[in-house]
């Protein structure tokens, strides 16, 4: 069992970061949370400071969390958070910009064409494993170069929120292998090592961090950094990973075919692999632990879409899934694209935009509320269609998130995509999960089924059939439409500059 104590894990997710302190028979004995606010200076942009982000609220969450823990000592750390990011550095690793984010940033479309001409698209996917999309970190490096020139040359360090963390409170500079081999075309999938020869085409001059496994222990708290976040000096951290693959280990999405299906901000969907699938359309990484693989998909918006009809309408989040759960599937006639954002998987296309289709003055906040779950429903389904496309497994599916919460989204899902959603106990997500990394590093061995057993079971029902008809229009939708929505997106473009753009919050 390894010994007594306590371990901490910490999230740092897009709109709120999490913390847990976990007991050796992996019992949640406390836990806290933190809101903050995402960036987003132009349209496509969204940038987190790392400072006043990820470091404050690691901060109050360790403070919090340690101050509770007088009785039972904290023996271990581990750490994830939004992946994959650009954070540039100087060579002490202080920020030199706000963290470019994961793929709902689509601010680098030219420098991707840019890269795909330059080592060419095949090549990129079968040594990198997927092909270059808002996902990957490469052509936001060019970007940099080419629009911020004066930071790029200044950059010396290349971090993540997890390595950012790691670095602060333990001075060492490292990234594990999941996150760097979502760092396309800069990581050799299958070497499981930097691609050397396309770092220095892209980011001369940067110093490559050392590779690690998330379940490796990659330093101690230093002393600066005890007495700043109230930690012990000298325990333990990991070396940290990207948020959604520590909550597919707090899951125990483990086994080669099982898959993750996370209700965020965005949807994330991680399947694992016993071997690499390079294609289009997904991303193809390492997993979580040496010698793993997982296919993943993520759409750009599910709960943000319905963050913004709670604003737009008024509400709470509760009133609305409970008022959404009593219109009859189908919306009353209305069909939903959720590409409120552009898209990222299976349809990598930054210029897609919503569209609400059938819409009459007789439809109601409800319909349109329920309305927007049956759409990012749909685009699951589609993503899950993307993976058996792409050899993957039919193994268990796991729901995670705060959109399980209540039943509706979740039995939604299950209907359209006609799957068995396992709801775990615990879903509290990736913090729970980077406490099971620092348990396996630190010899635990946790057993998931007990720390974490499954709570509910969400099966398909009747309106299953009601979404088989409505399916092929979902499918037919983007097509018939994406003329018009790239001339919308760029008429949008124009109409925001720095200048005179607004904050929007991300929840």
């Amino acid at each position: 069992m390894g010994e007594p104590g306590l371990v901490l894990g910490i999230d740092i997710g897009t709109s709120s970061s999490k913390g847990v302190l976990v007991d050796s028979r992996g019992a949640v004995v406390a836990r806290a949370s933190r809101p903050h606010e995402t960036s987003r200076p132009r349209p496509g942009w969204f940038e987190h400071d790392a400072e006043t982000v990820w470091w404050q609220d690691f901060l109050a969450l360790a403070r919090e969390l340690s101050a509770g823990a007088e009785d039972h000592p904290i023996i271990g750390v581990s750490v994830s958070g939004i992946g994959p990011v650009l954070l540039p550095a100087d060579a002490s690793g202080k920020p030199l910009r706000p963290a470019i984010l994961y793929g709902v940033d689509t601010r680098a479309f030219d420098e991707i064409r840019e890269l795909n001409r330059e080592f060419g698209e095949e090549s990129i996917v079968e040594r990198g494993g997927s092909a270059l999309g808002s996902q990957a970190v490469g052509p936001k490096w060019r970007w940099l170069a080419k629009n911020e020139p004066d930071v790029f040359e200044r950059a010396k360090l290349f971090l993540m929120a997890s390595s950012f963390l790691v670095l602060r409170l333990t001075g060492e500079y490292v990234l594990d292998h999941h996150s760097a081999s979502q760092c396309d075309p800069m990581y050799d999938l299958r070497e499981a090592r930097w691609a050397t020869d396309r770092v220095a085409a892209i980011a001369p001059g940067v110093e490559l961090p050392r590779l690690a496994w998330p379940t490796e222990v990659v330093g101690s708290v230093t002393a600066e950094a005890a007495a700043e976040t109230g930690l012990p000096q000298g325990i333990p951290v990991t070396a940290g990973t990207v948020d959604a693959w520590a909550e597919a280990t707090s899951v125990g999405v483990t086994a080669p075919g099982d898959t993750m299906l996370m209700y965020g901000t965005t949807m994330f969907l991680v399947q694992m692999l016993s071997d690499p699938r390079p294609g289009r359309g997904l991303w193809t990484t390492r997993g979580a632990f040496p010698g793993t693989y997982s296919l993943a998909a993520g759409m750009a918006t599910s709960g943000a879409i319905t963050d913004w009809l709670r604003e737009l309408v008024g509400g709470e989040f509760g009133e609305l899934a409970a008022a959404a759960g009593e219109v009859a599937a189908g919306s009353r006639g209305l069909l939903m694209l959720p590409y409120f954002a552009g898209e990222r998987t299976p349809v990598p296309d930054p210029d897609a935009r919503g569209i609400v289709a059938g819409l009459t003055t007789s439809h109601d906040r409800a319909d349109l509320y329920r309305a927007a779950l049956e759409g990012t429903a749909y685009g699951v389904r589609h993503n899950l269609e993307a993976m058996r496309e792409a050899g993957g497994g039919t193994g268990r599916f796991v729901a995670v998130g705060g959109g399980t919460q209540g039943g509706v989204w979740t039995r939604i899902v299950s209907d359209v995509a006609r799957i068995d959603q396992e709801i775990p106990a615990e879903t509290i997500g990736a913090a729970f999960g980077n406490a099971v990394l620092a348990s396996v590093a630190l010899g635990r061995e946790p057993d998931i089924e007990a720390w974490n057993p499954v709570a509910e079971i969400v099966r398909p029902s009747a309106d299953a059939d009601v979404y088989d008809e409505f399916y092929p229009h979902y499918r037919a939708l983007y097509e018939s439409t994406v003329d018009i929505a790239h001339f919308l997106a760029r008429k949008n473009s124009l109409a925001f500059s720095p200048e005179n753009s607004r904050q929007s919050r991300l929840r």
